[in-house]
């Protein structure tokens, strides 16, 4: 007796198995978090004239609001 293939609607039902399942729910917030945390503390640095986010890191505090928001973006690669 012959096989036949599985019909078009038979084999979209099926589960693939390269598949991602979607992100959880609190992923996009701490996503967009991160980037706006980064952004802020940049901006805090600029307007307070180098004394905060911590006076100690003085020009460094640039490169931790970057870095906070590459986390950020970093991210986005895994959002679906």
């Amino acid at each position: 007796m012959a096989r036949t293939s599985p019909s078009k609607s038979e084999r979209s039902s099926e589960p693939r198995t390269g598949e991602q399942a979607p992100n959880p729910v609190w992923f996009k917030p701490v996503m967009f978090s991160f980037m706006l945390i980064g952004l802020v503390w940049i901006i805090v640095f600029y307007v307070s004239g180098t004394s905060l986010p911590i006076p100690q890191l003085g020009t460094l505090n640039i490169l931790v609001g970057f870095g906070i928001m590459f986390i950020g973006f970093l991210m986005t690669t895994r959002w679906r």
